[in-house]
């Protein structure tokens, strides 16, 4: 799944080729990525012909595109979900669900291999539909102290808190590792016996990985994860800890292990992040 870095990533490229351009044209190849879109396919390409692209924003693992109405394209790129600019007539991907001419001549290709992503129009700017989802921690009003102290107020592992959209956006299991693995923390330290100083190291380590990995184009593991120009990001060779089940530990030289957590997996150093003692799960 794409988290934050990724999706900024495509963001960036969208704000750069999108943004004042008027759609032209939108035609809908597969009515289930626009399944979110209630009216259905129709109104969704009614309600776009003529818009103009005032903006490209996104919250967490959400992106959207501002409209001159007051509307805006609400965009959810799931786990394969590809938001490509490429000319009219250039050869389609084979997964191409979704298609938006602009006036410039060039379209805008959403791609989605698997279909847990999609499209729909949202009434609102920012979309309505995602007000529950928390600010992340690269934006500007995301306040550090207040989300370490509803980290403590709960029960759970600090791993759990970190992927909890409601609480922090944008961060899944890669970015979550890399920030416990700089912290020094294991992924099922009970939040509630959390250090306000531990807690606000996590999240500038989170912000710290976040903007490193954007700076390298996101964490690309296969062709799925491209720009809107179809290049992979590079930070997968920068990672010390997700997916290296059984390298040397960078700070320590331990073999990195791997576990089981919520029907996916953990990644960490035995001996920098060893099991919380005396029960503080």
């Amino acid at each position: 799944m794409p988290e934050l870095p990724e999706v900024e990533v495509v963001r960036r490229g969208l704000a750069d080729h999108v943004v004042g351009r008027t759609i032209a044209a939108v035609e809908v190849l597969d009515a289930r990525s626009v399944r979110r879109h209630g009216p259905g396919p129709t109104d969704f390409v009614a309600r776009l012909a003529h818009r103009r692209v005032e903006a490209a924003r996104r919250r967490g693992k959400y992106l959207w595109l501002a409209l001159d109405d007051g509307s805006s394209i609400l965009t959810h790129l799931g786990m394969s979900g590809q938001a490509l600019i490429s000319a009219p007539d250039a050869p389609a991907p084979r997964h191409l669900r979704i298609t938006l001419d602009l006036d410039d001549g060039q379209q805008l290709r959403f791609v989605d291999q698997r279909i847990f992503g999609g499209m729909s129009v949202s009434e609102t700017d920012p979309p309505a539909e995602i007000a529950h989802i928390a600010l992340d921690p690269l934006d500007e009003a995301f306040d550090d102290a207040e989300v370490v102290r509803r980290m403590r107020r709960r029960q759970t592992g600090v791993k759990r808190a970190l992927l909890d959209q409601g609480l922090v956006s944008g961060v899944g299991n890669i970015y979550a590792d890399e920030a416990l693995w700089r912290s020094r923390l294991h992924y099922a330290r009970n939040t509630r016996g959390l250090k306000v100083a531990e807690g606000l190291e996590l999240l500038g380590h989170v912000r710290d990985v976040m903007t490193e990995a954007l700076a390298q184009g996101g964490t690309s593991f296969d062709a799925l994860y491209v720009n809107v120009n179809g290049q992979s990001g590079y930070f997968d060779r920068s990672l010390n800890a997700y997916g290296q089940e059984g390298e040397p530990c960078p700070r320590c030289g331990a073999p990195i292990v791997r576990e089981p957590f919520m029907n996916r997996s953990s990644f960490r150093c035995p001996t920098c992040q060893p099991r919380p003692r005396n029960g503080r799960w």
